[in-house]
């Protein structure tokens, strides 16, 4: 079983977070996780952000763990080796749905870098190029995303950030793709 926890993710910061970025939102989600809040308190969530801070503060394990997150984000995300990216028609509109979900998570994780190209989509996604044109012209021609045109890289608009929230209660893939750092992180042991 796969124990790797994203802490960039967790603390809801960009990779490119810098050290007093860190300790701002750990602070923050510390004072909301501790065990003696009576209201928000939660000891496991309390003890993975701590696992996080440390790790991240730490330049040597950040560069360490940095190797490890990179690994992990360019792999296939298993969600998508489910038949229902994969088979018939409803794969198709699956697909669009999951890449609009790939884009929110990016733009919200990353607002300074919020775009994703082929080749990263291609990656989590485990589709052939060729499946993804026909998406992404899709998605573009509703308005849900845009192409830089420098770059060729592909961000979410507001449209589809409506579209993508608007189907969230209704649609368990998108539930399941939409990340939370409440929903699905599994706890990781300190070394």
């Amino acid at each position: 079983m796969d124990d790797f926890v994203d802490y960039y993710e967790l603390l809801q910061i960009s990779q490119n977070a810098e050290l007093q970025t860190i300790q701002r939102v750990y602070r923050m989600l510390a004072a909301r996780y501790h065990p003696d809040n009576p209201e928000t308190g939660d000891i496991d969530k309390f003890v993975l952000l701590k696992q996080a801070y440390d790790v991240l503060s730490d330049p040597e394990r950040r560069a360490e763990y940095d190797k490890e997150w990179l690994q992990h984000n360019t792999q296939p995300m298993p969600i998508f080796e489910m038949k229902e990216f994969v088979v018939g028609i409803d794969a198709e509109m699956n697909r669009r749905l999951g890449a609009l979900c790939l884009l929110y998570n990016r733009r919200r994780e990353s607002p300074d870098h919020p775009t994703l190209s082929m080749l990263e989509m291609e990656a989590k996604m485990s589709v052939p190029r060729e499946h993804l044109e026909f998406t992404v012209w899709y998605l573009r021609d509703k308005g849900y995303v845009r192409r830089d045109e420098t770059t060729g890289e592909i961000a979410i608009t507001s449209e589809g950030v409506d579209f993508v929230e608007a189907h969230r209660p209704s649609n368990r893939l998108v539930h399941k793709l939409l990340k939370s750092p409440d929903i699905g992180v599994k706890v990781r042991r300190a070394p």
